[in-house]
């Protein structure tokens, strides 16, 4: 899919939210004990997987010594551990880990994505700021627009960049009032792809026990159901 490659090559020469910018680049150059060793990518991050994918998993933003070190969103954060480790389990992912751009990992029927494209601080982009960065997620979920048929949604952050998505890329105007996010929420429309909502794969969900891997497997199997890749 070359509009994909283009896509992805313009992505990371973005330099439109100056907070945003600015912090990238700070975490690059101050960087984490632990990688202090390490070259770390430092700029916003495209979307990953399938490029002809039937499922998008559409997440927060990349993690700051994540996504942020590694160039691929997901990738080097415990986050990602529990993501790809889910997306093994169900058969969208060669192997249950995300250590490095060049790891080997590769996803079936898949592709993950992200509302904002560079690391916040704090993790908390702000309104704003996502919908500077919507023009990405539209022109992105318009190219696998022919393939796509379910979107899991990681969080409320992402539940709500996704509505747009349907005005700008099929013409449908969201529904109104919107559904409210829960985890095990679904939506679905006339000729759009099924909307999933998941509770986030973050440390704070997964340590606390909010969100278990075995609700992650009930949310992927339905992805997959509706996505007839079961």
């Amino acid at each position: 899919m070359p509009g994909l490659a283009v896509l992805d090559a313009a992505i990371v020469e973005c330099f439109a939210c100056p907070r945003l910018v600015g912090w990238r680049e700070e975490v690059a150059r101050t960087r984490r004990a632990a990688f202090r060793e390490q070259e770390y990518w430092g700029r916003p991050v495209p979307g990953f997987g399938d490029r002809t994918a039937r499922i998008a998993i559409l997440g927060l933003a990349p993690a700051a010594h994540g996504g942020n070190r590694t160039g691929r969103v997901f990738t080097g954060d415990r986050s990602g551990d529990v993501l790809f480790a889910a997306l093994h389990r169900a058969g969208l992912a060669n192997q249950p880990t995300s250590v490095a751009a060049a790891d080997g990992l590769t996803l079936r029927g898949t592709r993950v994505l992200a509302a904002v494209r560079c690391a916040p601080p704090g993790n908390k982009p702000t309104p704003g700021e996502r919908d500077t960065c919507a023009p990405w997620l539209h022109r992105e979920v318009a190219l696998l627009r022919p393939s796509l048929r379910v979107v899991v949604t990681l969080g409320a952050f992402a539940w709500t960049a996704w509505w747009p998505t349907l005005r700008q890329v099929y013409g449908v105007t969201p529904p109104s009032p919107r559904p409210a996010f829960t985890h095990g929420a679904h939506w679905s429309g006339t000729a759009v792809p099924d909307l999933l909502g998941c509770y986030h794969v973050s440390q704070q969900n997964t340590f606390t026990g909010r969100l278990t891997p075995g609700m992650l497997d009930d949310v992927f199997t339905r992805a997959k159901r509706i996505a007839g890749m079961e």
